[in-house]
């Protein structure tokens, strides 16, 4: 079983795979304890969102993951995958906009994929 990090760079480069948009990593381990890591990405439309949450998952599972919990699936504008230690955002273009949780979120750090990579 992997950490946090090894999970975090899965998403990521499962994300990047699939042509995300916009791929954020925020470290909020020393502002909350929902979680060590945000993981927000954008795809250009529904059909996207979901391929990204498919990836995603498919990923994480062949790594041994289960998320706890998926929300937000059908409607494909704001979809939440909880793996625990991480949270994985994907948003459509005009709900990220809107939600902003790189801004509620500000508190935490913003990293590179590369800071992850021992």
């Amino acid at each position: 079983m992997a950490d946090a990090k090894d999970l975090v760079q899965i998403v990521y480069r499962a994300l990047d795979s699939k042509k995300g948009e916009n791929i954020k990593i925020i470290d909020i381990s020393n502002v909350s304890v929902v979680a060590d890591y945000f993981i927000i990405a954008n795809g250009s439309n529904q059909n996207q969102v979901q391929a990204l949450v498919d990836q995603v998952q498919e990923e994480l599972y062949r790594a041994g993951y289960e998320p706890k919990q998926i929300e937000g699936y059908r409607t494909g504008s704001w979809i939440l995958m909880d793996y625990g230690d991480i949270i994985v955002h994907v948003f459509s273009k005009e709900d990220r906009l809107f939600y902003d949780l790189e801004r509620i979120w500000r508190d935490g750090r913003e990293m590179e994929l590369t800071e992850l990579i021992e």
